[in-house]
């Protein structure tokens, strides 16, 4: 039967995460929910990946088999998946890949920005941090440029996560400046559950100065997750980009 993969974007403030879940409204539930509108049938989608409750996306996957012939005019079907979905999600395009395909086991790497801010903005209230305190841009980069080297992510995966493994392969890590909001950007072939908060968390220690360098090294290579901060909230967080082959 013929694949497809769809690419979404999303504010998840209203919801409990991408991915289906019991007693809880997720993304996945409102796409599925589109198609089995306009289609007048269930269509089973599945993720690229996690996003937790409150997080957003500018760029997110599922893919689905669908047999229709002849096959629909996509760009009109996109049209009207994205006046029945809510205002907070929509449908960036649908197209046919082969087969076998597969959105979440082909994806080469994912790119997350978390987002803080510093001067009180009811504008950014939703979507990013609001965090005012100083900040050693400096220390900052100095512990996400360690990040780039580390192997095993165990002291950043919230417990009770059912993993084979910790290892990940971290490409991009660093923090930058755009105006007044602080990011950091950081990019892998994949992340553990809550390992982008856990990180930002922590090295935020290290930027106010409470946390010194070596001290956050210790942590990394503890492989304890009870050593980082996982505290910061979802909404600063955004899944800006899954890549494929």
């Amino acid at each position: 039967m013929p694949r497809f993969f769809l690419e979404v974007s999303y504010k998840g403030t209203a919801y409990a995460g991408f991915q289906a879940q019991k007693n809880a409204n997720t993304i996945q539930d409102e796409v599925e929910r589109s198609l089995s509108i306009y289609f007048k049938e269930a269509i089973m989608l599945t993720g690229s990946s996690r996003t937790d409750a409150g997080v957003h996306a500018k760029q997110n996957y599922f893919h689905f088999d669908f047999h229709l012939n002849p096959q629909p005019d996509w760009i009109k079907v996109v049209y009207h998946l994205n006046a029945i979905l809510p205002g907070d999600i929509v449908i960036q395009r649908v197209f046919a890949v082969r087969d076998e395909a597969h959105c979440r086991f082909d994806a080469r790497h994912r790119t997350y920005e978390y987002s803080i801010y510093k001067e009180k903005d009811p504008f950014l209230a939703d979507r990013a941090y609001f965090y005012p305190y100083a900040l050693n841009m400096s220390l900052l980069n100095e512990a996400a440029a360690y990040i780039k080297g580390i192997k095993s992510f165990e002291s950043f995966s919230k417990r009770n996560t059912q993993v084979k493994t910790f290892m990940c392969t971290i490409y991009e890590s660093q923090w930058i400046m755009e105006g007044e909001i602080v990011k950091y950007r950081v990019s892998g072939n994949r992340f553990l559950r809550g390992m982008v908060r856990g990180l930002v968390g922590t090295m935020l220690k290290v930027g106010r100065e409470k946390t010194s360098i070596n001290d956050f090294k210790e942590i990394v290579g503890s492989h304890n997750p009870a050593l980082a901060d996982f505290s910061v909230p979802p909404q600063g967080l955004k899944l800006i980009e899954v890549s494929y082959p």
